[in-house]
């Protein structure tokens, strides 16, 4: 089994020597992706392409093979091709009526030939013998030498003959690690998922942040679809997966910075996070999905003033890209039902948040932030290598309960603005408030004996802080959901 890998044109139009490295690099990592399925397998590199030959005849195997190239950035299309051995002309026509002959029933076509080699005969020799052949033993609907229906493509190169089955196109870009390495701030939505894709195919090694704001589910999903790009798209390189503890950092933000200026203020620390884990990967950029006026945190004021916390560089490749059209490549990739199943996160909604924050306001309002709480979480970052996030996450099954036994104390984690603005009332019980973000420090101080039903407006931060105390081995809590 043959396939002949056609680069991307933007590698063919470089200068000789650049043109070499990029070739042996998607060389290289074209037997990464495909060793796996043939320990074997042969490439070879030519100027304008490369060959690629397994031993393997199987249709799984050719069916794997395809799947595989198709997925590999640096290449535009590549051919498939069938090879047997031939004397004669008649020879040629016998076996391309066998791959063709039923392609051109009414259709019209052409054939072209390539030769190499000594033979007795020339490519028009071949392209008329077997073209006039075709036109006589199948029902065609002629020949047609410009803008045929099918075209049928030979190949020969001595006694071989090499018959052009299909054509499938390619992923395009640049081969992995042509480019330099970057870091994605992964929230494992839609946005994120397309401009790390969108860095794998420009020929990154893109490398995954994720700031954990308090849930393990939410984690557990980032991970899933962290694993599916580089599997699908970038398992020719090892990259990290890194895990930043952001839960103390939303809790300084919620108890020191003002409700308009909570969302800028959180990304702002975000990019010092992430510009703190890509400077001990020796990466010199962020990528991010964000989306001009998508939300009030990417308005170009606010955008402004997050890009200021930092000199690292900020890359936003969908900055001018409509949601739909998000959606639509996220369809396209695959990565659109992690997305769609992706844990909600209701931990910073500011009731009005600023469109157009000042920078002076935004570092007075940091000014009360404790920046000790940022560096231990940047230091408790947890760096995987990908490969090892093929194990799901196993999390903890989470009883809700409709109301509250005697026993049972009833715990509102809402945030203070919240639970001031709708005070949660049970009769007969009493309601114990606890923000979400001092659960992990002043859960432990609570009566262990008792069992504690965690209570939020939509049962989604309940849910997800339920899940990280029982991981911490704290078997007491429920979520209340009346």
């Amino acid at each position: 089994m043959k396939f002949i890998i056609k680069l991307h044109p933007e590698i063919t139009i470089k200068s000789k020597s650049v043109r070499q490295r990029m070739s042996k690099i998607l060389q290289s990592n074209i037997r990464n992706v495909l060793k796996p399925l043939d320990e074997n397998i042969k490439i070879r590199s030519d100027w304008d392409k490369l060959i690629v030959r397994t031993n393997i005849l199987t249709e799984p195997h050719r069916l794997a093979m395809i799947e595989a190239l198709a997925c590999i950035p640096g290449i535009q299309s590549f051919l498939e091709v069938k090879e047997c051995k031939v004397e004669s002309l008649d020879e040629i026509l016998t076996l391309t009526e066998e791959m063709f002959g039923d392609k051109l029933a009414g259709k019209t076509f052409c054939v072209r030939a390539k030769r190499r080699g000594q033979q007795s005969f020339s490519s028009l020799d071949v392209e008329r013998y077997v073209g006039g052949g075709l036109n006589q033993r199948c029902e065609t609907g002629g020949v047609r030498l410009k803008n045929p229906d099918v075209q049928v493509n030979l190949e020969l190169d001595g006694e071989r003959l090499y018959l052009v089955s299909d054509q499938h196109a390619g992923m395009g870009g640049y081969p992995i690690a042509t480019q330099e390495s970057v870091l994605s701030l992964m929230s494992g939505g839609y946005d994120s998922g397309v401009s790390s894709y969108q860095f794998i195919k420009r020929g990154s090694r893109v490398h995954y942040c994720f700031f954990n704001l308090g849930g393990a589910e939410h984690e557990a999903g980032v991970r899933e679809v962290v694993y599916y790009l580089w599997k699908k798209f970038g398992s020719s390189h090892r990259v990290k997966f890194i895990s930043v503890p952001f839960e103390e950092v939303v809790g300084e933000i919620l108890a020191k910075v003002d409700n308009g200026h909570m969302g800028v203020v959180l990304k702002r620390m975000m990019m010092r996070a992430g510009a703190a884990v890509a400077e001990k990967l020796a990466i010199n950029a962020l990528v991010t999905g964000e989306s001009m006026g998508q939300v009030s945190s990417q308005t170009v004021t606010n955008l402004n003033v997050i890009d200021r916390v930092t000199d690292t560089l900020i890359l936003r490749p969908l900055i001018a890209a409509d949601k739909q059209d998000i959606i639509d490549v996220a369809r396209q990739i695959g990565t659109a039902p992690y997305a769609e199943k992706m844990p909600e996160y209701c931990g910073v909604i500011s009731k009005s948040p600023t469109i157009k924050a000042k920078l002076s306001k935004v570092e007075h309002e940091e000014a009360n932030f404790d920046f000790g709480v940022l560096d231990t979480a940047i230091q408790a970052s947890f760096v995987e290598d990908v490969r090892k996030l093929e194990q799901k996450w196993e999390l903890p099954e989470v009883e809700f309960s409709q109301g509250a036994d005697v026993a049972e104390v009833i715990l509102d984690i809402r945030a203070p603005e919240e639970e001031e603005e709708a005070p949660l009332t049970v009769p007969g019980h009493k309601v114990v408030t606890m923000p979400f973000f001092k659960l992990a420090s002043q859960f432990t101080e609570l009566d262990p004996d008792k069992t504690y039903l965690l209570y939020c407006a939509r049962g989604v931060m309940s849910r997800l802080q339920a899940i990280h105390l029982k991981e911490q081995g704290f078997d007491n809590v429920k979520v209340y959901k009346p």
